[in-house]
Order: C-alpha cells, then structure tokens, then sequence
C-alpha cells in the first residue's frame, strides 16, 4: 500500500527504499510535477530483501521527472538498483564523488555478474552508458542541476567519512516567484569519529530537513584505542590456538580499513614472533580491486594516514600481506587453512555471509574451536552473519547454502569497527549546525534503532530549546 508522502514547504520526498529497513536507500526528492532528484538506488539484501522479493529487480516508480541521480557513495545497497534504473531509460546525469566515480564502475560490473547477467558483451553496454552518464563532482562546491524562470536546484557534496568517495548531499532550492528558499540535507551513510584512512564528516551550516541514517541509532561504539586492543586481543586468541581468524568483510570501505589497522599492529608488534610469523591474506579479487584504487587516491587519506606514508609505510600494501584471486588458489588455500594451523587472517566478502568466497571459509572452519570469526561490522537480520553472531556463542548452528554447520569456532563482535556513526556521532552531526532542521526523518534503521534515536534526538532538542520534527518514515511501497 502507497504511503502518503510527507509534505514539506517547497519539495516532497518519496522513500522508495531504505526507509522501512537497513538497505535498498532510495529516496527522490520532488520540487514540482516536472522536477526531481534521486538520490541512491541500492538493492534490498538480508530480510529487507525477502519483504520485497523480486519486486527490487524492477523500477516500478515514475523517472520521468528525475532530473538527476545522486549517488552518496557505491555500496551495494545504494548502488545496486542502478542497472534496473538503467534499464527502466533512466538516461540522466549521475553524481558523485572523483573517488566515487573511479569505484563504480568496478562495483556495477561485479553485481551485474551476480545478480543481472553474465554476458560480457551487455555488460560492457552497461558500463559504458554508466561512464558517459558519470558526473563526477569536487567536494565542497555547488553544482547547479536545474535552473528554470520558476525554480533552481543545485547540490553540493561534502565528505561522510564512511567510505573512500562517500559523500552527504546538500540540495538547495529556491523558488524564484517568491525568492523562498529551502535547504535540504541527505546523509547518505555517515562515518564514524576516529575512523582509519578518512577524514571525520564535518556537519553543514544549516538544514531545513535532513534525511538521517540510523544504522547505530541505539549504539555506542568502542573508542579507537579500546578497538584496536579488542582487534589484536581476539587474533592473538587464534593464532594461539593455531588457528585461522575468518573477518568477513565488504570488499570497499572494510577491507582497506582492516588492512590500515593490522600494518599499525604489525609495525608496533615490532619482533614479536608471534606477529611477524603472521599471514593477512584478502581472498576476494574484487577487494584486492578496490585496494588497488584506494593507493591510487592517497591525495583522499586523512592526516595520520599522510604521515604513514612520509615515514615510509605503505598501510595497505605491506610484507605480511598476500592476495587470493583465483578460485583454484581460493580452494586450496581453504583447505590448507583449515588442516594446517599456519598462524592466518583472512578477509573476505561478503560482509553478512549471504554468499561470496568467506562462506567456503566458514563451512570449512566453524566446527573447529580453533578457529574465530571475527564480526566487524553490521549484520543485518535474515543474514548469515546475523545467525553466527547471535547463536555461535551459544554453541548453535546456521544454515549455508542449505546445509546445517554446527558453530563450535570462537565468535567475536567489534562494533568499533562499523564504517557507520554510533548515536553519539549522530547526534553531534545535528549539533554542530547552527541552524538545526525543523524536520528530521530516520532512515537506513531497524525499528529499534530508529526509536531510540528519535528519544535521543527529541531530548537533545529539549535541552537546547529547538524545534525538530523527528519523524520515522515508511517505504512507498
């Protein structure tokens, strides 16, 4: 059933994803019957995915009027609809980030061979329409999408911290007949404070609305320091059980901060045996894709980053480190791992265990208490990763693939470690406007989260006497 959407003074926005859940973000904001704007369009994954079962695969909603798409940054579930925009004729210009644009193309071709065809002729069409249609933008500057004799719109990107190339959206209207203006603000993903390799997002001068991500919305993260401890303390209780630490992780944005992390460990550990006998090995050719990309865009690394890099470092490109592309390489490294008890990390997609190389890792390791699997980041309801992290500590089970594995590996969960803000970080990135929205609307959330935000928030304008609407939206559909 349609919800009616909420209107605000000058524009109306339409959640066609990422409202009612944690992924498929899709949100279009209308100024008027001719004019609008998409920003994301990603895929439904973990329950959101079984609610809405094939009616993700198609574009059921008007883009007749979309004047442009957005994109915050190329996650899958704000990415992975574009294919089916595409095909829908969506035929507009598509912005991001410089770095964003360099990723896409790399993200697309993989969910195309997943999810959509595996024809190499089509996809390279679809590849193709994605670089001519790309539009990538400088932070920090405006960028004008539309100006007629009764409205403009423009949109500006700032840095979210969250991943390499993500970006929160400014959206800036103004209606020209009665010079109203509005301000409307799109989180996108945001980053956590004191996250590796990227700058901490900085919040915008003033909002009239913002669109705000929720994802630890009843969550405090561990500080850097205390995270980075819990990281060593949990490899450490592996290798010396001679065992194999598993870290399923998304190929963009986790990995390279993991890999940030463990040069740190490895560079302090100095000659610790231990350490310096220690394998990092990323199984995932398109994470060793994206790392590739992230050295190429050191210009984007935040300052302690810099400083690695003048003293002669190399964070994600040293000695312990080795990479796994091919499958044959993937398979024997699985079972050498598993029998061997050689001292190993291994990073692999995907990030929820819904598939993807780490799930042969995970049959191969889970009843085998030497070994850990280590959670660093979300795992969303219905997913894998969400079984393991909640029963494995119990001595449960989880189903891959249709099989039943008992969970007898050890289980740790680091939630410092989300690329996504805590609800301190949040709520600061509201605080630090001088002009506070008047409505805030809480997306990318479970229910829990959202509403302890919203508390959150609600009390937090309380003490500093603003007016905010909080509001929990639903999806269109």
């Amino acid at each position: 059933m349609a919800i009616k959407p909420k209107t605000t003074s000058l524009s109306t926005i339409i959640h066609h994803g990422g409202a009612s859940g944690v992924t498929g973000s899709c949100h279009q904001l209308i100024v008027n019957s001719e004019s609008s704007l998409l920003i994301d369009c990603g895929l439904f994954q973990g329950e959101d995915a079984q609610q809405d079962s094939f009616d993700q695969l198609t574009v059921d909603f008007d883009i007749s009027t979309i004047k442009a798409l957005v994109i915050t940054h190329v996650h899958i579930d704000h990415v992975g609809r574009l294919p089916y925009l595409l095909a829908a004729g969506f035929s507009g210009p598509i912005l991001c980030s410089k770095p964003s644009a360099k990723l896409l193309p790399l993200v697309i071709e993989d969910a195309l061979k997943i999810g959509f065809t595996r024809d190499v002729s089509l996809i390279a069409q679809f590849l193709e329409r994605i670089e001519q249609q790309l539009v990538p933008l400088d932070y920090a500057k405006w960028h004008t999408v539309e100006a007629t004799p009764s409205t403009s719109m423009k949109v500006k990107l700032q840095r979210a911290g969250h991943i390499l190339g993500s970006s929160y959206v400014e959206v800036a209207l103004r209606e020209h007949p009665s010079n109203r203006r509005e301000r409307v603000v799109f989180s996108g993903d945001l980053g956590a404070a004191n996250s590796p390799l990227l700058p901490a997002p900085k919040s915008p001068s003033k909002a009239d609305v913002l669109v705000l991500e929720s994802t630890y919305g009843n969550r405090l993260h561990e500080g850097r320091d205390e995270r980075t401890t819990l990281l060593k303390r949990a490899i450490e209780q592996a290798l010396e059980n001679k065992g194999t630490v598993i870290i399923p992780a998304f190929s963009i944005g986790r990995t390279q901060e993991l890999l940030y992390e463990l040069e740190g460990i490895i560079h302090r550990a100095g000659n610790d045996s231990l350490w310096q006998s220690l394998e990092i090995i990323v199984d995932s050719p398109l994470a060793a894709r994206f790392t590739r990309v992230y050295r190429d865009l050191k210009p984007f690394w935040d300052d302690e980053a810099q400083k690695r890099l003048r003293a002669g470092r190399h964070p994600l490109n040293f000695d312990a480190l080795y990479t796994v592309d091919s499958h044959e390489t993937h398979e024997q490294t699985v079972r050498y791992l598993a029998e061997s008890g050689r001292p190993a990390v291994v990073i692999a997609a995907s990030g929820m265990c819904a598939g993807g190389r780490v799930v042969n890792y995970l049959k191969a390791m889970l009843g085998d208490p030497r070994h850990q699997v280590l959670f660093v980041g979300y795992q969303g309801a219905g997913t894998p990763g969400r079984d393991i992290q909640r029963f494995g500590p119990q001595g449960g089970w989880v189903m891959l693939d249709g099989e039943r594995y008992d969970i007898r590996a050890g289980v740790t969960t680091i939630s410092g470690y989300s690329a996504h803000a805590d609800q301190r970080d949040l709520l600061s990135f509201i605080k630090r406007m001088r002009h506070w929205p008047r409505e805030i609307r809480l997306v990318h959330g479970d229910d829990a989260a959202k509403q302890a935000l919203k508390t959150a928030i609600e009390t937090m304008a309380v003490k500093h006497r603003r007016s905010v609407t909080v509001d929990l939206p639903e999806n269109s559909s």
